[in-house]
C-alpha cells in the first residue's frame, strides 16, 4: 500500500460556487476552484500542487501545440447515498492513462500523483459534486508535451494536470448516428486504442459531414473494407440481437478500452444476457434488423454513460428504433447508476471513496 503523497494545496480565497446553480449544468462548461499541476523534468516528477484554477501561460514553441503528444482520461465522481463523494473504477483510467503515455512516447505518470491528487482535489472540491440523479462530478486528468522548441522528436519535459467539471446528462435524447464508410478513426498499429488527443480532433470533420444530414454523430468502420463497425465518436456501441449484447471486439487495438464498456458488459451478463465481443459487420446487423432480432443499440462512455440510438443510416438504408419499448439498455443504465449513487450494492467494488 502506497504512502498518500504529501501534496502541496494554495485553496483559492473565494468559491465560484456561489455563483453557479448545479441543475441541469451543461457538459464541460463550468470548472471547480482548484486544480492539480504537476511536471516531468530530467527524468523526474517535481512541483506536484493543487492550486487555484487559473490560466496557463505556455509559449508558442510549445511542443504539444505543433506535435500533438497529448492525452486526457475521463472519470466521473458521484455524491453517494451516505453524502460522501465516490470515484468510478479509477484505477482502470489510471492503468489506460499510461497506456495511452507509452504509445505517445511519454513518461508514465506515477500512482500517487494521479491517484492520490485526484483524491486530495476532489476532498477540497467536493462540494461541487451535483446532488441530483444522472449529475457527477467529471475528472480529467491529461499530461502534455512541454518543451519549447520546434523539431520533430518526444519532449523531455511535460505536464500533468487535473481539472474538475460538473455536469448533468451529455446526451438527453436518443440519437441518430451515420455509419461511416468514407473516413476512418483508426488502423491496425495506429493509436487507435490510445486515449490520444489527435483523435478527438481528426474525427472532428466526418462528424461534421454527418451532422450536416441531421445526424448527431459517426459509426466508424474498419479502414479496409468499411464493413466491420467499430464504435461511435464519443462512445463504445453494444448491440441486441436475440438475447446476445454484442460489441466489436478490442483485438486490432482501433477501439478504446472503454471503462464504461466493460462495466455494462459485467452487468449486461450479470442480467442474463449471453455477451459477445467479436468483429461485427454493418451486414449483419442489416440482416438481424430485418429477420426482428435487433432490438437495441446503444452507446457506453464516461460522458455519455448510456446513450440510446434511435436511428443508424448505412447508405441508402435506414433502420429505426422506437427506444421507448426497449427494455435492456434503461435497465443497465439503472442498474449502473445505482451502484455509482449508492443505491444498489457494489458488489464488483467499483467504487472508491475519497
Amino acid at each position: 500500500m502506497l504512502a498518500i503523497m504529501d501534496i502541496a494545496v494554495t485553496k483559492a480565497e473565494r468559491s465560484k460556487l456561489a455563483d453557479l446553480s448545479l441543475e441541469n449544468i451543461p457538459f464541460g462548461r463550468y470548472f471547480t476552484d482548484h486544480m492539480l499541476e504537476a511536471d516531468y523534468e530530467n527524468g523526474e516528477w517535481k512541483n506536484v500542487e493543487i492550486k487555484p484554477y487559473q490560466p496557463l501561460l505556455v509559449s508558442p514553441s510549445l511542443a504539444a501545440i505543433h506535435y500533438g503528444q497529448s492525452i486526457f482520461e475521463g472519470i466521473k465522481a458521484y455524491k453517494g447515498a451516505d453524502g460522501e463523494a465516490y470515484i468510478f473504477r479509477p484505477e482502470d483510467n489510471f492503468k489506460r492513462f499510461n497506456i495511452s503515455a507509452e504509445r505517445m512516447q511519454m513518461p508514465h505518470v506515477p500512482e500517487e500523483i494521479f491517484m492520490d491528487g485526484m483524491k486530495q482535489l476532489i476532498a477540497l472540491d467536493k462540494a461541487w459534486i451535483p446532488a441530483q440523479q444522472d449529475h457527477s462530478l467529471y475528472i480529467r486528468p491529461f499530461m502534455f508535451s512541454s518543451d519549447e522548441m520546434i523539431g520533430v522528436r518526444p519532449s523531455e519535459s511535460y505536464k500533468f494536470m487535473i481539472i474538475l467539471s460538473p455536469t448533468g446528462p451529455y446526451y438527453n435524447a436518443p440519437m441518430r448516428i451515420y455509419v461511416e464508410e468514407k473516413y476512418v478513426r483508426a488502423v491496425p498499429g495506429g493509436v487507435g486504442y490510445a486515449k490520444a488527443a489527435g483523435n478527438y480532433g481528426a474525427a472532428m470533420y466526418a462528424t461534421a459531414q454527418a451532422k450536416k444530414q441531421g445526424y448527431d454523430q459517426v459509426l466508424w468502420t474498419d479502414a479496409f473494407e468499411h464493413k466491420y463497425v467499430q464504435e461511435a465518436g464519443t462512445m463504445n456501441v453494444v448491440f441486441i440481437i436475440g438475447n446476445k449484447a454484442i460489441t466489436p471486439d478490442l483485438g486490432a487495438g482501433t477501439i478504446l478500452a472503454g471503462v464504461t464498456r466493460n462495466s455494462v458488459l459485467t452487468l449486461l451478463a450479470d442480467m442474463g444476457l449471453e455477451v459477445e465481443e467479436r468483429p461485427i459487420s454493418i451486414d449483419e446487423l442489416i440482416e438481424a434488423y430485418k429477420a426482428g432480432t435487433f432490438k437495441e443499440v446503444f452507446g457506453t462512455g464516461t460522458a455519455a454513460t448510456i446513450s440510446l440510438i434511435k436511428e443508424l443510416k448505412y447508405k441508402d438504408y435506414v433502420m429505426h428504433f422506437d427506444t421507448d419499448s426497449w427494455q435492456t439498455a434503461p435497465a443497465v443504465k439503472k442498474a449502473l447508476n445505482d451502484i455509482r449513487e449508492g443505491r444498489a450494492a457494489d458488489k464488483w467494488n467499483w467504487m472508491v471513496k475519497v
